[in-house]
């Protein structure tokens, strides 16, 4: 079963607690106009191996942004299903998953853990009056006559859940969904910047199936771990790394190019592009080991100028690579945007 209440909170942070001892979640007060929440991020796993995978994008740049600035403060429903502001790691392409790290949440030493990572930016957003929190993951409460048990505040009121809900293992394969995944989005007005802030446990997979978010054909950000072990067989062979979005030509023209990784030719027969839509075209042909093929994108499958995505599928439909990038990236025509 999925999520039960899956959404993203809008708010500023005013305070924050380190995890510590037998906590494993880094804890982080939120306030709108009338409410308080704590939002408890995951920092360590229940099952083994307990350090979590995370990266931290410092320049995110996304079409969900649009969505999002759109969203009231406090607490917003979200229906788990693409083309809106709902998260997933696997089909939003919101991150290389080559970046993802493992670190334990509490080492000796400055910088060097994941409550160090996780403060740096929700301290700089604590500071800051104009920063602006986005916790994405699972609401729980409102709690009438109880106090939060860290912060204090009454009703108890928050949001977990603050990492990937799907590909999961045992019995927590009944949280697994798609569209549902929980994250941290933190944006800084002056000077503009947004950071993202992203988890999963290393015992989750990363393919999953596009209705039950249950694992299927194996491979896990970064590799090694659980349900990741095995990485597909396709997994970063082939990359998109450029696409021409806003044409000069009328109608307009939109390609994406693809490079060969490896050292073979590789048929692209039975592979497929799709974008934020999920509508897909099919791919024919070879590309040479080492080289790159620029193919001419048909609709209904399109590249919008105000922000989007391209998924890279195998014959198996199991995501090979994908891409996002927002309409600021895409505001020059004629210009070729490089990944």
């Amino acid at each position: 079963m999925p999520l039960k209440r899956y959404g993203v909170l809008r708010g500023s942070a005013v305070d924050r607690r380190l995890a510590s001892g037998s906590n494993g979640h880094y804890q982080v007060h939120v306030v709108d106009e009338t409410s308080d929440w704590r939002v408890a991020v995951n920092v360590e796993s229940a099952l083994a191996p307990s350090e979590l995978r995370y990266v931290v994008v410092s320049d995110f740049a996304h079409p969900l942004l649009n969505d999002l600035a759109a969203l009231p403060r406090g607490w917003s429903d979200l229906a788990s299903s693409a083309g809106g502001a709902a998260l997933d790691f696997i089909r939003a392409n919101l991150f290389d998953t080559d970046a993802m790290r493992v670190l334990p949440f509490d080492l000796p030493g400055p910088d060097n853990d994941l409550n160090e990572k996780l403060d740096h930016y929700v301290g700089r957003a604590v500071g800051d009056e104009q920063a602006t929190v986005y916790a994405f993951g699972e609401r729980w409460g409102p709690e009438p006559g109880r106090k939060d048990k860290v912060f204090g505040f009454l009703p108890g009121n928050g949001v977990h859940d603050i990492h990937m809900n799907q590909g999961n293992v045992g019995s927590f394969t009944a949280d697994d969904g798609v569209w549902q995944d929980g994250a941290l989005l933190l944006h800084f007005p002056r000077p503009e910047q947004w950071v993202g802030i992203f988890l999963a446990f290393q015992s989750q997979g990363w393919h999953t199936d596009d209705a039950t978010g249950h694992t299927i054909g194996g491979g896990a950000p970064g590799g090694g771990g659980g349900g990741g072990d095995v990485p597909a067989p396709h997994d970063g062979t082939i990359r998109i790394v450029a696409a021409l979005v806003n044409a000069l030509d009328s109608p307009e023209r939109e390609f994406a190019t693809l490079l060969n990784t490896t050292a073979a030719a590789l048929e692209l027969d039975g592979w497929t592009l799709a974008d934020r839509d999920r509508h897909r075209q099919s791919l024919h042909g070879r590309i040479a080991p080492g080289e790159t093929l620029r193919i001419a994108l048909q609709p209904p499958l399109v590249l919008p100028d105000r922000g989007g995505l391209l998924t890279l599928l195998d014959p198996a439909g199991l995501k090979v690579d994908g891409v996002a990038y927002s309409g600021a990236q895409a505001s020059e025509p004629g210009r070729t945007l490089v990944f």
